[in-house]
């Protein structure tokens, strides 16, 4: 049989590059491919021997050309969290828009399966607790989380699209908050900042009153059910997340229990359209991918800390870093 060829784009990120990883060790030929605005070669670096791995340095917001068949696209370029997403707005809009579109066009003519990667965001600051899928959100269209959020709602809208009028083979994933190796520590997000924090021994800043809640899924599970929800045969969007959830501040506590340290909370003005409540309802993806998440809070990130604590001094005191947490 020949070998299966797929694409994933946003390569060097933290999502894509555990992609690569997974479709390396499912024995195919991976084609890499990120502007490297918000990824890190060094994600990858240890695929640049493979055989079966090749790297384009490309923003698909631009035509995208890839020689020879495809057989899967995983579009996963894409700024994801606060602090890159409100430096570079326009390229957030453009990567999820045209970018989509040149994605969606290369899967037809290539005939491939692709799949999106769509975001819980996609529900804003929600009125239904859980989320499900059917939920329609409740998003600021031209709030500053706007050009993630309705970014993304148009992903949705022009895959769906490309698949009812052109017989595409879509697939769509609403990622919920992820964490593990690879991730950044000027992510922005809750728990790269919180162990930051800890690292450097700073106390850790908390936005609003630390009741609103955020639910945590471990990498290696969010690629599991990534990967099945490519293999199966369900053309809607399926939450992909742990219903584990937490308020931020008993999340800070975790953290301070986790690196033994014994930092102060301090709190700051909660950020304009933040999300109260986050939590994915996962019956569907139980029903049609048989999935799960299997890891435990507390064992995944003991791995994700003892990642952080493996990094160079230098990385916990970037300039960048602490800019962010200031704000």
């Amino acid at each position: 049989m020949r070998q299966k060829r797929v694409l994933v784009t946003g390569a060097a990120g933290f999502l894509g590059s555990h992609l690569c990883d997974r479709f390396i060790a499912e024995g195919c030929y991976v084609i890499g491919m990120d502007n490297l605005i918000t990824g890190d070669l060094k994600n990858l670096e240890h695929l640049f021997s493979n055989k079966n791995f090749e790297f384009y340095h490309h923003d698909v917001s631009k035509f995208v050309f890839v020689p020879g068949e495809l057989d899967y696209i995983m579009h996963f370029a894409s700024p994801a969290s606060p602090i890159d997403y409100l430096k570079i707005p326009i390229q957030t809009l453009k990567v999820s828009s045209l970018g989509t579109h040149n994605l969606l066009g290369l899967a037809r003519v290539k005939n491939a399966r692709i799949l999106v990667a769509s975001t819980s965001e996609v529900y804003g600051d929600p009125t239904v607790h859980p989320q499900t899928e059917e939920y329609w959100g409740n998003v600021n269209p031209i709030g500053p989380r706007g050009v993630y959020d309705e970014a993304k709602r148009f992903m949705e809208a022009i895959t769906m699209a490309y698949q009812t009028y052109h017989g595409l083979e879509t697939r769509i994933v609403r990622i919920f908050n992820t964490y593990g190796p690879r991730m950044r520590l000027n992510d922005g997000r809750v728990l790269p900042a919180f162990i930051g924090q800890a690292l450097r021994g700073e106390d850790l800043t908390i936005f609003g009153d630390g009741s609103q809640t955020r639910s945590f899924c471990y990498v290696d599970d969010l690629v599991e059910g990534i990967y099945r929800l490519l293999m199966s045969s369900h053309v809607g969007p399926v939450n992909i997340g742990n219903p584990q959830e937490i308020t931020i501040k008993d999340f800070a506590e975790e953290i301070i229990k986790l690196t033994g340290t014994n930092q102060k909370v301090i709190y700051h003005p909660l950020p304009q359209d933040d999300p109260k409540q986050r939590q994915p309802d996962i019956t569907l993806a139980r029903q049609i991918l048989g999935w799960e998440p299997k890891v435990d809070r507390a064992e995944g990130l003991k791995r994700t800390y003892a990642y952080f604590k493996s990094l160079p001094t230098e990385e916990l005191y970037k300039k960048e870093h602490r800019e962010f947490e200031k704000k």
